[in-house]
């Protein structure tokens, strides 16, 4: 591995613009920074702002495996990434993509670790104490023998991440690398990161939209508008501080407490600086009348990270209205299901209703089984029959056509279900199935275009979307042909906070009309803000279900799956067992 002298940045960009074929215009635009030895750079936008472009470029896989129009330079350790091939480049670039099923390619979990190590050319006894290192350090030691595929999408990432780790490079580039983990998963994957930068001559850049978990361990911020253009740079409590109200305009995600106090400063119960960790939120400054604020006792609601809207308090919560389906039959009816993976069950629950209008949040840790449930419940993965039940029908014998009129359903991975060619074709294909006149599914496939920002990209290819488009896209496939049930695997992925805002909003709005929503996520604020009815699972097994506000109130539930209640839900009203 080559030297670079003390004064020479690790990572240097000069003028970056990236245009991708179909693009009407470059994204990055016109970018210029430097990355030296020592630091975490946290790279901050809205969807389709370049931001997995960008980290596409640092190790060469655009220009030299993504087609796409490149001007300007980037450098690795001295090294063009353009004309360096992408495998000399693995020596001092490791990259963990956004989605992890993207980069694995072996049979086991060791081997995958050990794949990149010995393409390096290490001794076997070196190539086996970093791959066991790696797989120790993100919790995937003891499942080294078992094929990925079996791993949950959150223990996917982790592998990844633990591929990245073992190679020990001098960059290491991650795009969303917390998205599908549970929080002991971010606590892991950060604390391995935070341990590899203090190496000295090693430096991170790091795509991320958890920013609570990443403002203890980022150094410096670079943010990206919606144009591609590089509008902030420096350290990242600086900008967050400094710029959270244009951020928040531009629809950058932010920390819990900053968005929290933000909305508290406008209505002039908040002065002085912002905080940006749960720690400096929970001291509080003094407020503008010169009284301390206290945010244990202040009685204010806190808005979410999603939007303007204010967390649904215990108590408060939709246990009445559309939502409740207490004098409804269930829209979905489980009962005694059993999921086997070869012989293993992976998911067993004697009984379970979704209720018919509701907004229902299906939580646990990764392993947990949401995402085995809800390919159930939506006939991704047939069901034993007799075992799941949707508006009556047989989810297990029923016809995919025929269940697709009852049960829209949204991947994980937006990629697992597109077919068609063009962001608009593919969103017509449904109404096409259904024949319907060609006048109004050119007039449907339009609103749906407008709604989700897609009408610039409707000649797109649609895996030539960035990874927030093809959410967007992938969600109004499942909208468009208005079915009663709306299954979603992890739907705000991905997305900036202004897009994800919309979405949900969105949702509810579907759901204040009849739509049953059920959706898989980890975000516990999105829980407690939307969510009128939540499941929770542990080791693919029920142990909890009913009202989100009554989950809540108490919170142990959530202790007892592995799952931590959100900060400010916490601070402003949470009871002791929910702490």
């Amino acid at each position: 591995m080559p030297t670079v002298p003390s004064s020479t940045p690790l990572l240097r960009v000069r003028d970056l613009s990236v245009t991708h074929a179909g693009a009407g215009r470059p994204s990055p635009d016109g970018v210029s920074f430097d990355v030296g030895p020592g630091e975490v750079v946290l790279v901050l936008g809205p969807s389709g702002s370049g931001k997995s472009t960008l980290a596409l470029t640092l190790n060469g896989l655009v220009p030299q495996s993504v087609p796409a129009s490149f001007r300007g330079a980037v450098e690795i350790a001295g090294r063009d990434t353009r004309s360096t091939p992408v495998a000399q480049l693995s020596a001092d670039v490791a990259m963990v993509f956004q989605d992890p099923d993207a980069q694995l390619v072996t049979g086991t979990v060791l081997d995958e670790v050990a794949f990149a190590l010995e393409n390096l050319l290490l001794p076997v006894t070196e190539v086996l104490e970093r791959s066991e290192a790696a797989l120790r350090r993100v919790g995937l030691w003891g499942r080294r023998s078992w094929n990925p595929d079996r791993l949950s999408g959150g223990g996917r990432q982790r592998l990844a991440i633990a591929c990245a780790l073992a190679v020990r490079p001098r960059l290491i580039v991650l795009d969303e690398p917390t998205a599908n983990l549970d929080p002991q998963g971010i606590d892991d994957v950060y604390d391995a990161l935070a341990a590899l930068v203090k190496d000295a001559g090693r430096a991170i850049v790091l795509v991320e939209h958890n920013l609570d978990a990443a403002m203890r361990f980022a150094t410096r911020a670079l943010v990206l508008d919606a144009e591609g253009r590089l509008t902030f740079d420096g350290p990242a409590k600086d900008v967050i501080r400094e710029h959270a109200a244009a951020l928040r305009d531009m629809g950058v995600w932010l920390p819990t407490s900053t968005l929290a106090a933000l909305r508290l400063r406008d209505r002039g119960a908040w002065a002085g600086p912002l905080p940006v960790t749960v720690e400096e939120f929970e001291a509080g400054p003094s407020t503008s009348s010169g009284t301390q604020y206290s945010p244990s006792t202040s009685g204010a609601s806190i808005p979410t990270p999603h939007s303007g809207h204010r967390f649904a308090m215990p108590g408060a919560s939709g246990a009445s209205g559309p939502g409740s389906g207490t004098q409804r039959a269930p829209a979905i009816m489980v009962r005694d299901l059993v999921v086997r993976r070869g012989r293993t069950p992976v998911l067993e629950i004697a009984a379970l209703d979704i209720p018919r209008g509701g907004f229902t949040t299906i939580v646990g840790a990764n392993g947990a089984g949401k995402t085995t449930l809800i390919q159930a419940l939506g006939g991704v993965v047939p069901p034993p029959r007799g075992t799941v039940r949707v508006d009556g029908l047989d989810v297990g014998t029923t016809s995919p056509r025929r269940l697709s009129e009852r049960i829209g359903f949204v991947f994980q991975n937006p990629e697992h279900q597109f077919i068609a060619h063009t962001v608009r074709d593919e969103l017509a294909h449904g109404l096409r199935l259904q024949r319907l006149p060609a006048s109004d599914i050119s007039r449907r496939v339009d609103q749906m275009l407008g709604r989700f920002g897609l009408t610039h990209k409707a000649d797109t290819h649609p895996f030539l979307l960035s990874g927030g488009e093809k959410r967007r896209l992938s969600v109004g496939t499942a909208l468009i042909t208005r079915p009663g049930v709306l299954a979603l695997d992890e739907p705000t992925f991905g997305q900036d906070r202004a897009r994800a805002a919309e979405l949900l909003d969105l949702l509810r709005d579907l759901q204040a009309d009849g739509t049953t929503i059920v959706v898989v996520t980890h975000d516990l604020a999105l829980v407690a803000e939307y969510s009128t009815h939540t499941v929770i699972l542990a080791d693919g097994r029920l142990t909890a279900s009913g009202p989100t506000a009554h989950l809540l109130s108490d919170g142990s539930a959530f202790n007892e799956a592995g799952l931590r209640l959100p900060s400010t839900l916490r601070l402003l009203g949470g009871s002791e067992g929910a702490r």
